[in-house]
């Protein structure tokens, strides 16, 4: 028994809520998945935000309400992303509408794109699990867009999924049809540094 329903559509949010484990759903799709610790690239250079964003971050966070996806968005992923538009100038995208087919089609939460790469940040609320999923398959739904010149010229798209308060990493391997699910998970404000660092390695 297939696990998608070849006779409807499916959502990212969809695919994400199935609650299915992740290699059957990525299986559905021709692709595999690994689970790794993986040596992700940092970027060496100054980051003259960082210090000033983890001040912020340690000021507001006990006054913050994190029982929402809304707050977490607005109050912590959305800073980050400021800062990524900072030290990279990328173009960025939110809840960017994108179909390749009927079963890989929805909206992206965050979506940055520099002359070189792609990178998509899925915001949960809590759930990092079917996060990391709905995040893999936007990656496959990525590796398969024909609109865009820029992705076929990137081997591996990397791919994060945050509850605001934690970060984890993916990577789609391109020619091997394979993600690999970073192990780490980064935490905000402590992990900060090394979180931006890879972030912005990633552009």
């Amino acid at each position: 028994m297939p696990l998608l329903d070849p006779n409807r559509t499916y959502t990212f949010s969809e695919i994400g809520k199935l609650k299915a484990p992740a290699d059957e759903v990525l299986a559905e799709y021709g692709y595999s998945l690994d689970r790794t610790l993986i040596d992700l690239p940092q970027y060496q250079g100054e980051l003259d935000r960082l210090q000033e964003r983890r001040e912020r971050m340690e000021e507001v966070l006990p006054y913050i309400d994190l029982t929402n996806e809304q707050s977490r968005r607005e109050m912590l992923i959305a800073p980050l992303m400021e800062d990524l538009i900072h030290y990279t100038r990328a173009q960025l995208r939110i809840e960017y509408a994108l179909k390749v087919s009927n079963r890989l089609q929805g909206e992206l939460d965050y979506l940055l794109r520099t002359k070189t790469n792609l990178l998509v940040v899925e915001a949960k609320h809590e759930d990092l699990t079917n996060g990391f999923t709905q995040m893999a398959v936007q990656l496959i739904a990525l590796d398969q867009w024909e609109k865009s010149t820029l992705v076929e010229q990137q081997p591996d798209i990397v791919g994060a999924v945050s509850t605001g308060t934690i970060w984890q990493f993916g990577v789609l391997h391109r020619q091997h049809k394979l993600v690999t699910q970073e192990l780490t998970l980064y935490r905000v404000p402590t992990d900060l540094e090394p979180l931006m660092r890879i972030l912005v390695a990633a552009l």
